[in-house]
C-alpha cells in the first residue's frame, strides 16, 4: 500500500510540475487594490499570501508558506481531505496554480499542499510558527475568502480557550469568520503563525444560530512540519533543503 501511495503521489507531482507552465496562469487581468497605511507591513504580506482552495463542494482558504526552499499551502483538513496525492486548484483574484495534498491530520483539522509551480503575484510567508500558545487578549490578524466574497482582511484578539473532547485545547478568537474562511492561517502581529481557523460557533437552542464572531482555531503547535513532509520528501527525486 505504501509503495502504491508513494507512486501515485510521485506521478501526480510529475504531472503537475511538467504539464503546467512554470509561470503562473492568469485568470483575469492583474487587479490593483489600494491598501491603507493603517494595514501593517505584516498584514499586507499575510494578505498577499492568502489563497482560495477550490473543492468539489465549494472552497476554503489557505495560506502560502515557505519552509526553507519549499512552497506549501497550509489549510484545514476538512477543506483538503482527499487522498494523499490529490491535486487541488489554488486561486487568487488574478491567478491559479495546482497544489498536491501531501499531509493531512483529521484530528487537528490541518492539511498541507505542495505547490510545485509558484504564483507570480502571491507571495508565501516565511514559516515562523509560535512555539508557545498565544495569551488571552493578544491581537491576531488573517485574510480569507468568506462566502462569495473576494479577499478580505480581518483583525481580532484571543478571547480564551476551550478543550475539545478529541483534539484537546483550542484557541477561541473574537473576530469574524464565515463559511469559506476555513483553513485561513491566523497570525500574531509579528507574523508568527498561531494556528488554522476551522470553525465558527453554532448555537442550537432555542433555534440554530451561527455566532460568526466566535472563531475556533487549531493551535499550530499540533503541526510537526518536518514529520508532515515525510511522504513528500520520499516522493521527490531531487531532495530540496527542506528534506535534508
Amino acid at each position: 500500500m505504501k509503495k502504491v501511495l508513494l507512486g501515485a503521489i510521485a506521478m501526480l507531482l510529475s504531472t503537475v510540475t511538467y504539464a503546467s507552465p512554470a509561470a503562473a496562469i492568469q485568470t483575469s487581468p492583474h487587479i490593483t487594490t489600494q491598501i491603507s497605511n493603517s494595514l501593517s507591513s505584516i498584514e499586507q504580506k499575510i494578505r498577499q499570501s492568502s489563497i482560495r482552495v477550490v473543492t468539489d463542494t465549494g472552497h476554503g482558504t489557505g495560506g502560502l508558506i515557505k519552509y526553507k526552499d519549499v512552497v506549501l499551502v497550509l489549510t484545514a483538513h476538512h477543506v483538503a481531505n482527499g487522498s494523499l496525492g490529490q491535486a487541488y486548484l489554488l486561486t487568487t483574484e488574478t491567478e491559479k496554480q495546482w497544489g498536491v495534498l501531501v499531509y493531512k491530520d483529521p484530528l487537528n483539522d490541518m492539511s498541507l499542499l505542495y505547490v510545485p509551480n509558484h504564483f507570480k503575484h502571491a507571495e508565501p510567508m516565511k514559516w515562523r510558527p509560535r512555539t508557545e500558545l498565544i495569551d488571552v487578549g493578544q491581537a491576531i490578524t488573517y485574510s480569507g475568502y468568506p462566502s462569495w466574497h473576494s479577499l478580505l482582511s480581518f483583525r481580532g484578539h484571543v478571547a480564551g480557550f476551550e478543550t475539545h473532547p478529541e483534539s484537546g485545547r483550542q484557541i477561541i478568537l473574537q473576530t469574524y469568520g464565515w463559511f469559506g474562511c476555513s483553513g485561513s492561517v491566523i497570525y500574531d502581529p509579528d507574523g508568527r503563525v498561531i494556528g488554522v481557523l476551522w470553525a465558527v460557533d453554532v448555537e442550537k437552542r432555542p433555534a440554530l444560530q451561527i455566532q460568526e464572531n466566535i472563531v475556533w482555531v487549531s493551535p499550530i503547535q499540533n503541526l510537526d512540519i518536518d514529520l508532515a513532509l515525510t511522504i513528500l520528501c520520499v516522493s521527490l527525486p531531487e531532495k530540496p533543503r527542506a528534506c535534508r
